[in-house]
């Protein structure tokens, strides 16, 4: 009895051992495979740890353009020319931009004339490259760990200098484009983040790393170290994702999370460090495109995945993915054009038949590559001064010239991490969209028409867009009376900011203290917050208070014009006029088109004569 109780436990634990290999193997369907370091208890190793172990991968990643994404800005990385001709004019804001080193630190001067005279005369250092080089160098600035973009950008295929993407059309920002989590994490690898601002860090990576691709290395390390090796031709290793393991839904995941750069909306409760690498990017964010009529010509720069999803070749085909023809580990530039070919003949020519029809002159031109008549360059709507090669794979690729033609009418928003949105997340799109790309009233119209719908299920997610879309609606008066009917228990520091501005508009800074107060106790380290919670204090007379928070704004950033305007007032108020006068004369120093100041100064200027 005891006898066969063993051999009972012995067949339960081999058939137990069976199972457990034959889920791991290649063969297996990839959809159900788990990999272990997708929990929350698994840290990040640094690709250094990577490189103990994989050192020639790590030589050759590290050439890529992801390898390549972020670095410090010095010479050596830097893919720009300088020299007199650097010179960037913006004739919309009358501000001429030059980039100059000086030994190994990168500058950029911002100045203004008036006939042979320099008005204006600000320089700012740059900390980082963006860009590997194969298409820009664009560069960031850090004020005390605050990142900003730098308005200009060197466009390395045209080899010139010129305002950087959205800065142009008279939507030159200057120095105050703040790069946040959304921005970062697809640039670059995880930095470490400061908890409640939008764009301050304590640690900034230098290049995408390993484990964005492969998710967390530390369980992997520990089992390695310990001497538990898995064959990985029989069996997967459970315990770092190969996204050769990966179905083509999760692949596809993994590659959109950042080239596919849509708009982007966070699901409740999660962060742009969520997503890892086997999970699904719907549990973590929906991502959302504009259509249009002609959007089969006119594309983004960062929308490989929803190009080559359009292609018959995509959707015709079960196993096709981005890493079929990509070797992530080396760069494009050292991958030989075979490598691209191969997929499409491994289908179009299966047996050696030849199936192409094109004109042996016209192959003979093109070097037998596929991709040139059938993904060829392109421009992009949002990136000046560049060609990339369209993922829209066409048999009849004949391009019709609408680069410089106006765009085509708008159908609507395409939601493209998952089938269907409920109609909260739909309205949620439509006032990203708003917010970040298209500030027509017309998002707002069917942001609205969303909302009207049933979100019963989910109040507080309805209120938060309710009162978003008020605020972009500019409605004070309906935020207002939100301000009456609950109380700041529970809300986020957007919302509770959006119904404090409501306030502040109707003239009611003692509720707008309040729910501004609400907001800087969510995000502490968020600039604008304080500046309002600031103007709110001061407002209701409280003087010291108000300052209080204007110089924590300058100590974290000195270079704010609205902290400094403001400080002047309550020194001006308050009889200060020589302390008032320095204040604004140090925003007109960083803003000299800052209106608020220049009429403060005019105002007490009249005073002292």
């Amino acid at each position: 009895m005891r006898s066969s109780s063993w051999i009972t436990l012995i067949v339960l634990l081999l058939a137990g051992a069976i199972l457990l290999l034959g889920r791991c193997t290649p063969g297996s369907d990839a959809e159900d495979l788990t990999f272990l370091n997708l929990e929350d208890s698994v840290g990040y190793v640094g690709m250094q740890t990577c490189r103990s172990c994989h050192a020639s991968i790590y030589d050759s990643y590290i050439r890529t353009g992801m390898g390549r994404s972020w670095g410090r800005a010095t010479p050596d990385r830097s893919d720009a020319s300088f020299g007199p001709h650097a010179l960037v004019y913006d004739s919309a804001s009358n501000y001429f931009y030059a980039p100059f080193f000086v030994d190994t630190i990168l500058y950029v001067r911002e100045f203004r004339m008036e006939g042979k005279d320099t008005v204006h005369n600000r320089v700012e250092k740059v900390d980082y490259i963006v860009g590997s080089g194969h298409h820009t160098n664009s560069h960031i600035t850090s004020r005390n760990g605050y990142i900003y973009q730098v308005p200009i950008t060197f466009y390395t295929q045209e080899k010139r200098w010129d305002l950087a993407p959205g800065f142009e059309d008279g939507a030159n920002s200057r120095f105050s484009r703040i790069l946040n989590t959304e921005c970062v994490t697809c640039h670059n690898h995880y930095p470490e983040h400061v908890q409640g601002s939008e764009n301050k860090f304590f640690k900034m990576p230098e290049g995408i790393e390993c484990e964005r691709c492969h998710g967390p290395g530390a369980l992997h390390v520990k089992t390695k170290l310990a001497g538990e090796i898995i064959d990985t031709s029989r069996y997967a290793d459970r315990t770092i994702v190969n996204p050769r393991r990966l179905s083509r839904d999760r692949v596809t995941d993994l590659c959109q999370r950042c080239h596919l750069q849509g708009i982007a909306v966070l699901q409740p409760g999660q962060t742009f460090f969520d997503f890892k690498p086997g999970m699904k990017l719907s549990d973590v964010m929906n991502v959302f495109l504009p259509r249009y009529t002609d959007s089969d010509e006119r594309f983004i720069m960062a929308s490989q995945a929803d190009r080559l999803r359009l292609s018959q070749c995509y959707q015709k085909s079960e196993t096709l993915t981005c890493i079929t023809c990509h070797h992530p580990h080396i760069s494009v530039k050292e991958t030989g054009r075979q490598q691209y070919n191969q997929p499409c003949l491994n289908c179009h020519q299966p047996t050696g038949k030849l199936t192409c029809t094109a004109p042996l002159a016209d192959r003979a031109a093109r070097g037998d590559d596929c991709a040139a008549c059938h993904m060829p360059p392109s421009g992009s709507i949002d990136i000046p001064h560049v060609r990339i090669t369209d993922h829209y794979i066409r048999r009849d690729y004949t391009r019709k010239s609408s680069e410089n033609k106006p765009k085509g009418s708008f159908l609507g928003l395409e939601l493209l991490t998952k089938t269907t949105g409920t109609p909260l997340e739909m309205a949620e799109g439509y006032l990203a969209l708003y917010d970040k790309f298209v500030a027509d009233p017309a998002m707002l119209d069917s942001a609205e028409a969303w909302l009207n719908r049933d979100h019963s299920g989910e109040i507080e997610r309805g209120m938060r867009s309710i009162v978003h879309l008020h605020f972009a609606r500019q409605r004070y008066s309906a935020l207002s009376g939100l301000a009456d009917s609950r109380d700041t228990a529970g809300l986020d520091g957007w919302t509770a900011y959006r119904i404090g501005e409501g306030c502040l508009n109707m003239r009611r800074p003692q509720r707008a203290a309040t729910f501004l107060k609400r907001a800087v106790s969510q995000e502490a380290h968020n600039l604008e917050f304080r500046e309002k919670y600031g103007l709110a204090l001061g407002m209701l007379g409280q003087i010291p208070a108000a300052r209080r928070e204007f110089l924590w704004v300058l100590k974290e950033d000195p270079a704010r014009p609205l902290a400094l305007t403001n400080l002047g007032y309550l020194h001006a108020i308050s009889g200060d006029l020589t302390a008032a006068e320095a204040y604004y004369r140090q925003a007109l120093k960083w803003d000299p088109d800052f209106g608020q100041a220049k009429e403060n100064l005019n105002a007490l200027l009249a005073v002292k004569k």
